[in-house]
C-alpha cells in the first residue's frame, strides 16, 4: 500500500531524516554523491564511470571526484576492467552497504513519525 504525504508532509520528512543523518554520521555527502551511491546500490551492476556520468548527465571528471571521496571514505570501491581496460568499474563495500543500510532505517523511522 503506498504511503500517501503531501508536499509539506514529505519535505518535513526529508528535513527529519537529513538532519539525524547530520548528526549520526560525519560523512557529509553532497546530494550529487548519495545519487550516485544510491544508484550503485539500487542498480544491479556492473557499474562504470561512463555510465554513472551517463547516467546523470554530468562529464566523467565530476564522477570521478565525487568516487575520489566515496572511495576515501570506504563507501565505494574502483577497478579497472580486465576486459576493456579503458573503463573504471565501481564496486559496492561493507561499509557501503551499512551505510544505506542505516540510512534506510532512519527512513524508516522517520517516516513511521509521520504517519502518526
Amino acid at each position: 500500500m503506498p504511503v500517501e504525504l503531501t508536499a509539506t508532509e514529505a519535505l518535513s520528512l526529508w528535513r527529519r531524516v537529513s538532519l539525524e543523518q547530520v548528526k549520526r554520521d560525519t560523512r557529509d555527502l553532497t546530494l550529487r554523491q548519495m545519487s550516485i551511491l544510491l544508484h550503485i546500490y539500487l542498480v544491479p551492476p556492473p557499474h562504470t564511470v561512463r555510465g554513472l556520468a551517463a547516467t546523470l548527465g554530468v562529464t566523467k571528471p565530476v564522477i570521478t571526484r565525487a568516487l575520489d571521496t566515496m572511495g576515501a571514505l570506504g563507501l565505494v570501491d574502483r577497478q579497472r576492467d580486465e576486459g576493456d581496460r579503458r573503463n573504471v568499474v565501481i564496486k559496492r563495500t561493507v561499509a557501503g552497504a551499512l551505510y544505506l543500510e542505516k540510512l534506510g532505517d532512519l527512513i524508516i523511522q522517520e517516516g513511521r513519525r509521520t504517519g502518526s
